[in-house]
């Protein structure tokens, strides 16, 4: 039914245009049924497109065989009216995909250049032949005719029917008070009356007296004031003009330049009022954002356990959330006015500052900082700051959002697991990695004067212990070898596990030949005591050994590489024995 509906329309406006304004029995003066066209096409589907077009270039035919230039002239007109409209619907769709009118200046930029560029100077042109070859009027006076016409009737009509068609009226008819829809009302008829005085009884042309109250219907109901001022000013303007009333009827001319006039008005006055539409569209939008945002906000930051400040670009503290009082002690309200940096302990001011002020210099980015804090109601250890910029409208720093996090626990979990990481979950020695680490850094002591040396152990036959006994049985042994190991170390020495049966002891402070004495009593405790293992069979177990010195010049991987040739001697040797590095 749509289409049919649409056909009719067409029919009804291409007719009154064609009856009421060929002045001069060329092409009509007034022609507004190619807005209903294009609004039609721009807020339906494309896959409706092909039945609109068909009922709306029907209607064209019929109304101007019937109104127009006659039979030869209606499937040309058609033809020609269609071409408009849809050059129009291509171009928009293609650059301003969805757009409406109301909301934006973008779709109403790109409608406008399409209108008045390759739409209707291609239709004109075809247009002015037609009607040149079929009347009396000129090709130039037929080309004016047909671009003025329709240019300034889709300008003025094809907006106001979008916003209708995608329901702009019946959306505010269900968000405006009854207080609001009569403040309308009492606005539409002051206007009205406005109108009418210019147009009926003023003796001066005060064309100019009806901008004032349009843009203030524009303020006050938005996008519908603006199209509702336009429609009340081309109904009592139009009328008003065409019966000879009205300050266009001052101007000299025929009445077809009249209305040219009244309509380059109309059209100047529509396209006034709905820049300044979309701007206040915008900015409610805007508001709302806004508003919306800080509820969130608002939301977030008073039920957070998280700290919550708004600090200045200066560094002074504008807003404390709740928080505040929970986790550093002090009311929110005596920390505003008070500089950010006072929270942090003095040993971390610095950092935290450059860290405020990197997110001032990088706007888009956000910024993360651990530091202790100054005071701290619950006695926490570490903070976790996070901050950002907050910037205006040209994208400049106004200041900042930060939250503070207590990070003790996670600072606490994250010693438990790095301690966890360091030691061998089956024999309790250093790990791999953490044996590594040390033997670095008493390499570097070594090279400011100290002394030490690095022995390196593999357990004797320790693969028959895992092929006769079972690994579970390999397991104890190793965790027994490192238990009768200990005593004999001191609280400066280490013990880790390289990997599999091999282990390495670090002795501190200790030169070759006290290290050899060392490595014997272990090797005597060792041998002294026996492993007992799960089905009560006692293992006994010996190891072998490579002993080598840290030297001042040395990397560590060369001490390693030296000890394990050593404990290479050792094994071909006879075992359970200890060898020096070369």
């Amino acid at each position: 039914m749509e289409p049919v509906a649409l056909g009719c329309a067409y029919f009804l406006a291409a007719s009154l245009a064609l009856a009421s304004s060929r002045f001069e029995g060329g092409l009509a003066f007034i022609w507004g049924a190619n807005a209903l066209l294009m609004a039609y096409l721009l807020t339906s589907r494309t896959a409706s497109w092909p039945w609109a077009l068909i009922a709306c270039g029907m209607a064209s035919a019929l109304s101007t065989a019937l109104w127009g230039m006659g039979t030869l002239a209606a499937v040309p007109m058609a033809g020609i009216n269609l071409l408009e409209a849809l050059i129009v619907a291509l171009i928009c769709r293609r650059f301003a995909r969805g757009g409406k009118f109301a909301g934006s200046m973008q779709p109403l930029f790109v409608f406008i250049l399409a209108l008045c560029g390759p739409a209707n100077l291609i239709a004109g042109l075809a247009a002015a032949t037609v009607a040149s070859a079929l009347t009396t009027v000129s090709f130039g006076a037929s080309l004016l005719q047909w671009y003025t016409g329709h240019v300034l009737g889709a300008l003025t009509c094809t907006p106001i029917l979008m916003m209708l068609m995608q329901g702009e009226l019946r959306r505010w008819f269900g968000q405006t008070s009854r207080r609001g829809k009569w403040e309308a009302l009492a606005l539409l008829l002051l206007f009205a009356l406005a109108t009418a005085f210019v147009f009926y009884a003023a003796r001066y042309p005060m064309l100019f007296a009806l901008l004032l109250p349009m843009v203030a219907m524009v303020f006050r109901l938005g996008n519908l004031g603006a199209a509702a001022s336009v429609m009340i000013l081309a109904i009592i303007g139009g009328m008003a003009t065409m019966t000879g009333h009205g300050p266009l009827y001052m101007i000299p001319g025929t009445l077809g330049e009249r209305m040219q006039f009244f309509q380059l008005f109309l059209a100047f006055s529509f396209l006034l009022s709905m820049p300044i539409a979309a701007e206040l569209n915008s900015r409610r939008r805007l508001f709302q954002m806004l508003q919306e945002s800080e509820a969130r906000y608002r939301a977030i930051a008073e039920n957070s356990g998280d700290v919550v400040l708004n600090i200045s670009v200066g560094g002074v503290i504008e807003y404390a959330s709740p928080a505040a009082a929970e986790q550093i002690g002090c009311a929110p309200e005596l920390l505003v006015g008070q500089d950010a940096a006072n929270l942090v302990d003095p040993a971390d001011r610095e950092q935290v500052i450059a860290t405020l002020d990197r997110a001032l210099e990088q706007p888009g980015e956000v910024q993360t900082v651990e530091f202790r804090p100054f005071i701290s109601a619950q006695g926490s250890d570490w903070c976790e700051m996070v901050a950002r910029a907050v910037v205006d409208e040209r994208g400049l720093p106004t200041g900042l959002v930060s939250t503070i996090r207590d990070m003790s626990r996670h600072k606490a979990r994250q010693r438990a697991l790095q301690q966890v990481a360091a030691l061998d979950s089956l024999t309790g020695a250093d790990s791999r990695r953490a044996f590594l680490e040390k033997l670095e850094e008493e390499m570097l002591r070594v090279r400011h004067g100290a002394r030490a040396c690095l022995l390196l152990i593999d357990i004797d036959h320790f693969k028959a212990v895992n092929d006769g006994y079972g690994h579970g049985a390999g397991d104890r042994v190793l965790a027994g070898f490192v238990e009768r190991l200990r005593p004999g170390l001191r609280s400066v020495d280490s013990i880790g596990r390289l990997g599999g049966e091999e282990f390495a002891i670090l002795l501190s402070g200790t030169d070759v030949v006290r290290a050899s004495m060392i490595c014997e009593r272990l090797r005597e405790m060792v041998t002294a005591h026996p492993v007992q293992i799960d089905s009560g069979e006692v293992i006994p177990v010996t190891f072998s050994a490579g002993l080598v010195a840290l030297g001042g010049q040395s990397e560590g991987q060369a001490v390693l590489e030296a000890a394990d040739k050593a404990l290479y001697n050792a094994k071909h040797s006879g075992r359970n024995c200890l060898r020096l590095a070369a």
